[in-house]
C-alpha cells in the first residue's frame, strides 16, 4: 500500500470510528429517554430502568445475532449500516406520539378490561417492549455491520500486519464514549431545553444525518469478506473454543450486569436516588467500559495467549469488584467531607455533580476498566483462530443476552432476597469462576494450577468480602447526600430490607421517634412516646386523613397512594364512615417496614375495610375501573427519581377520571427544599384539571391541598361528636375545634395562579418534566418556596380582603406544630393577652411589644421614643393580620390599654393608629386615604413604615376598586423604596388585576 492510499485510508477509518461515536450517542439518549416514557407506564422508576436495559440487550443480541448469520455473505456492509441508522432515526422521529396514543388507548380501553393484576403486568410489559424492541434489534445490528466493515476495508496497519483486533477496540471505545456523553448530555441538557418529545427527534435527526454521512462513505472504496483462516500461532477456533466464548462472554455479561445494578442501588444511597445521580453512574460505568477499550486496542494484537490473558483480566475483574465494597464504604465519609467543603447554593452544585461523579468512578473505573477488555478479547481470539466475520455479531449477542440475565435476576431475585453487598459479592465470584475456567483453557503448561489457583484466590477474597464488617445498615441509612452526616451515631436500625425498587430502613432516635426511609431519605416519622411533642410529619399525615372526613364526611371509598409509615390510612380508619380504604403501595418493603410503627398505627393491618395493593398506581386505577370518593396521594418528594411523575398534568387527568362525582383529590406537597418556580410548576398542572382547590399550610414545610373537578371545594365542618376514635387522633396534635382545622387555610386556586405567574413556571408534565430536573438543584441548595405562605401570613390582610378568601382564626392557644399561621397567631394571641388584658404566660419571657408598650406612659409622651414606636409597629404587624375582630378591635380600634386617651397621645402615635385601625376595620377606602396622606407627606420616618404604608395603600386601592391608583403609587413610589429588592407578595399586589 503506498503512503498515499495509507493516509486516505486513515482518514476513512477515523472518519468512521468519530461516526461510530455519534452512534453510541444517540444510542445512550434512546435508552435514557425510553426510561422516562416507559417509567409512565410502568410505574417505578426503578423497574422501568431495568425493563428498559433488558428489552435494550434483549433486542441488540438478537439484531447482533442476525447481523452475524447474514454480514459474512453481505456485500456493502457499511451501506447496510447506513440504511439501519436510518430506520433507527425514522422510528425515533414519530416515537412520542406512537406511545402517547397506544398508552393511552391501553389506560382507558385494554387494562379497565383485563382485571387481573398479573393479565395488566403482562399487558404492560409486552406494550413496552413492542415500543422499543424493534428499534433495539437494529441498534444491535450496528456494532457488526460497522466493525465488519471496517476490517474488511482496514484489516491491516502501516506496516502491513493483522489490525482486527486495534479497530474492533477502538469502535467499542468510540461507541462507548459517545454513549457516555448522551447519558450526560440528555441529563443535564437536552430535556431540559428540549423535553422528552424534542430530545428523541433531536437523537433521530442525528441518526438520519449519520446514515447520509455513510451512505456517501460507502460508496467509495469496497469491501471483501475476510478470510476465514486462524492466525500463526493462534489456536484453531474448533466447535470447542467457540462454545467456551460464547459461553464466556454470556457469564460476563452477566456479571458486569450484576454489577450495574447493586452499584447503582448502592450508590444511591450516597449521591441519592435523583435522575441526575443515576445518569452520573451510568455515564461512569460506561466511561469505565470505553477506556477499557480504548487501553487494550493497542496491545490486543500482540498479546501471544490472549485466552490466558482473557482469563486473568476476568480473575482481575472478580477481584476489583470485590473491592468496590470497601471503597463504597469509604465513599459515604467523602461525601459528609464534600458536603462539608461545598458552599450548598448554585455555584456549588456543580461541583457536587463533579463530586457525585467521581465518587461513581472510584466506586466502579478498576471493574469496568477490566470489563471494557472483554468484548474486543473474546471476539479477537476468535477471529485469530479462524471463526471469521461471525464471531463479531455471536460474541456481541452472547454478551447482551448475559446482560439480560444479569439484569432481572439482580432485579428480581439478588437484590432482594440476598441484599446488596452480598449480590455484588456473588457476582465477582462468578467473574473469578470464569477466569479460572479460561486459564484451564490457555494451552499452557502451567494451566490447571493457574486455574486452581485463580478459583481459590476469587473464593477466598470473595469470602473475606462478604463476611467484612462494612456496610452497616446505620451506614446505609444515613442520608449523608442530604444531611453531610455519614455516622449518625445516636440512631438504631430496627428494620433494613433492600426491596425491588428501593432500600427501606426504620430508624428509631433516642428521643424515640420513628422514622421510615428510602433511598437514606426520611419519607414519614412518628413520635411513638406519647408523653413528648409530636413530630411535625404527624401533624401532615394525620390532617392528610382527617381534612377530606371533615369536609367530605359522607365520603365511603378512599384511595391512598402512597403507604409511608401508615398514619394517614390509620387516621382515615379512625372514623366509621369510610366503607373501604385502598392503599397503593409500590414497594413491598414499604408495607414491612410501616408495621414498625406499630401500636400508633395500628387499624390498617387489622381492620377489614383497608387493603393493601403492591401496584403502580396509574395501573391500580386503570385496572380497578372504579371509582373513590376521595383520592389521597402522599408520595416521596419529587426529586426522587420517577415520583415527579405523580406531580403531573398527566397524572392528575388520568387520577381525576376515578373520582366519583363530587370527589375530592387530596394532594401533600412540601415547600421545603423547592423553589416558588417548581412548586408553581406542580400547582399549574393541578390547575389543569382541577376546577377549584383549597391550600392548607399543615405542617412547618408541608402542604395539603383539597382540590375539585367542578364546582367548589368543601369546607371542613365541625368535628363529629359521635367519632370518638377520629377526635382522638385529632387529639394528638392538639386539635378539639373547627377552628384549629380552618385557621391552617392559606389559600385558594383564584390567589395561587395570580401569585405564582411572576415566576413564570411551566406546567409540569410528564414529557416536559421540569420539576424532576431541577428539584435536585433547589435540594442540594436548600432553598425554600416561600411565596404562597408569605402571601398568607404578610402584614395586611390581601387574602381576605382581595382573594375572596374566608379567614379563620384562633380564639384561644393551639399547641398544634409549627405551621407559619399557626405560630403567627399564637405569637398574636399572646401579645394581644399582654397588652390588652395584662396577662403572660408565668413560664414564658413576655414579648417584647409588650414589655415597652406597657411601660407607663411610654406612648403618652409628647415625643414617644424611636425604640417605642419600632416596637408598636411591630405589635401592629403580629396581630392585624392573624387576630380576630374582636381581639383587633382591643387593640386597634378602642385601645383601652394605652395608659391616656388616644387624643391626647402625640400627632405621630395618633396617625400610626389612623392607619392600624383602618386595617384593623378591613376599611379599605381609610387604608387608601391614610396611608397615602402619610406617604406623601413631608416626613414618613423610615425605610420600613414607607414601605408598610405603600403596601396598605395599594391594598386599600384594589380592595376599594381603584386598581389604576394603585398601580400609581406603586410606579411612583417602588423605585425609591425597593432598591434592595421587591418580594414576592409585594409583586403580587403590584400586579394585582
Amino acid at each position: 500500500m503506498s503512503a498515499e492510499r495509507f493516509l486516505r485510508a486513515c482518514a476513512d477509518v477515523r472518519a468512521l470510528f468519530a461516526l461510530f461515536a455519534v452512534s453510541g450517542f444517540t444510542g445512550l439518549v434512546y435508552e435514557s429517554v425510553w426510561s422516562h416514557y416507559l417509567k409512565l407506564f410502568l410505574g417505578s422508576a426503578a423497574f422501568a430502568q431495568s425493563f428498559v436495559l433488558a428489552a435494550f440487550m434483549g433486542g441488540m443480541a438478537l439484531g447482533a445475532w442476525l447481523a452475524s448469520r447474514w454480514s459474512a455473505r453481505g456485500g456493502n456492509l457499511l451501506a447496510a449500516y447506513a440504511w439501519i441508522e436510518a430506520l433507527i432515526g425514522s422510528a425515533a422521529l414519530v416515537f412520542h406520539e406512537v406511545f402517547v396514543s397506544l398508552t393511552d388507548a391501553s389506560l382507558v380501553h385494554v387494562l379497565p378490561a383485563l382485571g387481573s393484576p398479573d393479565a395488566v403486568e403482562a399487558y404492560k410489559y409486552a406494550l413496552s417492549a413492542l415500543l422499543i424492541v424493534p428499534q433495539t434489534v437494529l441498534l444491535g445490528m450496528t456494532f457488526p455491520l460497522m466493525s465488519g466493515a471496517v476490517l474488511r476495508r482496514h484489516p491491516t496497519d502501516a506496516d502491513g500486519r493483522a489490525a482486527g483486533g486495534h479497530r474492533i477496540a477502538m469502535l467499542y471505545f468510540t461507541n462507548s464514549i459517545g454513549a457516555a456523553a448522551g447519558a450526560l448530555l440528555s441529563a443535564f441538557w437536552l430535556l431540559g431545553a428540549l423535553g422528552m418529545p424534542g430530545t428523541m427527534r433531536l437523537a433521530g435527526a442525528l441518526n438520519l444525518a449519520l446514515a447520509a454521512v455513510v451512505l456517501a462513505l460507502a460508496r467509495t472504496g469496497g469491501e471483501r469478506p475476510l478470510r476465514a483462516v486462524p492466525a500463526e500461532g493462534a489456536q484453531p477456533a474448533a466447535a470447542p473454543l467457540v462454545r467456551l466464548f460464547l459461553a464466556a462472554a454470556f457469564v460476563t455479561g452477566a456479571a458486569s450486569f450484576i454489577y450495574e445494578i447493586a452499584w447503582i442501588r448502592m450508590l444511591s444511597l450516597v449521591l441519592g436516588s435523583s435522575f441526575q445521580a443515576f445518569e452520573l453512574m451510568l455515564s461512569a460505568f460506561i466511561t469505565g467500559l470505553a477506556l477499557g477499550g480504548l487501553w487494550i486496542r493497542k496491545r490486543i494484537d500482540r498479546i501471544a495467549n490472549p485466552v490466558r490473558f482473557s482469563g486473568f483480566v476476568q480473575l482481575a475483574m472478580g477481584l476489583a469488584a470485590l473491592a468496590t465494597v470497601f471503597v463504597y464504604h469509604a465513599s459515604f465519609g467523602w461525601m459528609e467531607w464534600a458536603l462539608q467543603a461545598v458552599q450548598r447554593n448554585e455555584a456549588g452544585y456543580p461541583l457536587f455533580n463533579l463530586f457525585s461523579h467521581a465518587v461513581a468512578f472510584a466506586v466502579m473505573l478498576p471493574a469496568t476498566f477490566l470489563a471494557g477488555m472483554t468484548l474486543p478479547l473474546f471476539t479477537h481470539v476468535l477471529m485469530r483462530g479462524g471463526y471469521g466475520e461471525r464471531a463479531i455479531g455471536q460474541i456481541y449477542a452472547s454478551n447482551t443476552l448475559g446482560a439480560i440475565v444479569g439484569v432481572l435476576a439482580a432485579v428480581h431475585l439478588l437484590v432482594p432476597e440476598a441484599g446488596l453487598k452480598v449480590t455484588l459479592v456473588l457476582g465477582a465470584a462468578i467473574d473469578a469462576l470464569l477466569g479460572g475456567f479460561l486459564l484451564r483453557w490457555s494451552g499452557t503448561r502451567l494451566q490447571r494450577a493457574e486455574a486452581f489457583a485463580a478459583v481459590i484466590v476469587g473464593m477466598v477474597a470473595a469470602t473475606i468480602t462478604a463476611r467484612a464488617a462494612s456496610l452497616e445498615p446505620e451506614l446505609l441509612a444515613s442520608g449523608v447526600f442530604r444531611y453531610g452526616k455519614a455516622d449518625p451515631q445516636s440512631n438504631r436500625v430496627m428494620y433494613y430490607r433492600d426491596g425491588k425498587t428501593a432500600s427501606v430502613a426504620v430508624t428509631t432516635t433516642p428521643a424515640g421517634t420513628r422514622i421510615i426511609s428510602t433511598n437514606g431519605k426520611p419519607d414519614a416519622a412518628i413520635q411513638m412516646d406519647p408523653s413528648q411533642p409530636r413530630n411535625e410529619d404527624e401533624y401532615t399525615m394525620t390532617l392528610l386523613g382527617a381534612l377530606p372526613l371533615l369536609a367530605k364526611p359522607e365520603a365511603k371509598t378512599f384511595a391512598n397512594i402512597g403507604i409511608g409509615s401508615g398514619l394517614t390510612a390509620e387516621i382515615v380508619l379512625s372514623h366509621s364512615g369510610p366503607s373501604a380504604v385502598d392503599t397503593i403501595e409500590i414497594e413491598p418493603a414499604m408495607a414491612t417496614g410501616s408495621l414498625a410503627f406499630h401500636p400508633r398505627v395500628d387499624r390498617l393491618f387489622r381492620d377489614r375495610r383497608a387493603r393493601v395493593f403492591f401496584e403502580d398506581a396509574k395501573s391500580y386505577f386503570a385496572r380497578h375501573g372504579g371509582r373513590y370518593d376521595v383520592i389521597i396521594s402522599e408520595p416521596s418528594n419529587p426529586w426522587v427519581n420517577g415520583v415527579a411523575s405523580l406531580f403531573t398534568a398527566e397524572f392528575y387527568r388520568d387520577t381525576a377520571r376515578h373520582l366519583a362525582p363530587g370527589g375530592l383529590f387530596v394532594q401533600w406537597l412540601h415547600f421545603y427544599e423547592l423553589d416558588d418556580r417548581l412548586l408553581g410548576s406542580m400547582f399549574a398542572a393541578l390547575d389543569a384539571t382541577f376546577g377549584d382547590y383549597d391550600v392548607y399550610q399543615v405542617s412547618a414545610g408541608d402542604l395539603v391541598v383539597l382540590a375539585v373537578r367542578e364546582g367548589r371545594v368543601p369546607v371542613p365542618r365541625a368535628l363529629p361528636a359521635g367519632e370518638a376514635g377520629f377526635r382522638a387522633e385529632l387529639a394528638k396534635i392538639g386539635i378539639d375545634g373547627l377552628e384549629q382545622v380552618l385557621a391552617r387555610r392559606i389559600a385558594n386556586k383564584r390567589q395561587v395562579a395570580p401569585l405564582f405567574a411572576q415566576f413564570r413556571p411551566p406546567v409540569n408534565s410528564d414529557y416536559y418534566p421540569v420539576v424532576q430536573l431541577e428539584a435536585t438543584r433547589a435540594r442540594f441548595a436548600r432553598r425554600s418556596a416561600g411565596a404562597l405562605v408569605d402571601l398568607a401570613n404578610t402584614t395586611v390582610p390581601i387574602n381576605e380582603m382581595l382573594g375572596g378568601l374566608e379567614v379563620a382564626y384562633l380564639t384561644r392557644p393551639h399547641a398544634g406544630g409549627n405551621a407559619t399561621r399557626i405560630t403567627q397567631m399564637n405569637g398574636a394571641l399572646e401579645l394581644h393577652a399582654a397588652l390588652a388584658k395584662g396577662r403572660t404566660a408565668t413560664d414564658r419571657t413576655p414579648p417584647l411589644p409588650a414589655v415597652a408598650l406597657r411601660q407607663p406612659g411610654a406612648l403618652c409622651a409628647r415625643e414617644p421614643a424611636r425604640f417605642t414606636l419600632e416596637q408598636l409597629h411591630a405589635a401592629a404587624l403580629l396581630t392585624l393580620s392573624h387576630l380576630g375582630p374582636a381581639q383587633r378591635r382591643e387593640l386597634w380600634i378602642e385601645p383601652r390599654w394605652l395608659g391616656c386617651p388616644l387624643a391626647q397621645t402625640a400627632p405621630v402615635v395618633r396617625a400610626r393608629f389612623g392607619v392600624y385601625r383602618a386595617i384593623a376595620e378591613r376599611n379599605a377606602p381609610a387604608m387608601l386615604q391614610r396611608s397615602r396622606a402619610l406617604l406623601e407627606g413631608p416626613s414618613v420616618h423610615g425605610l420600613d413604615w414607607a414601605r408598610f404604608l405603600l403596601l396598605t395603600a395599594m391594598l386599600g386601592a384594589h380592595a376599594s376598586g381603584q386598581g389604576d391608583e394603585a398601580r400609581r403609587l406603586w410606579q411612583a413610589h417602588a423605585p425609591s423604596l425597593h432598591a434592595a429588592g421587591i418580594s414576592p407578595v409585594e409583586v403580587y399586589l403590584a400586579t394585582w388585576r
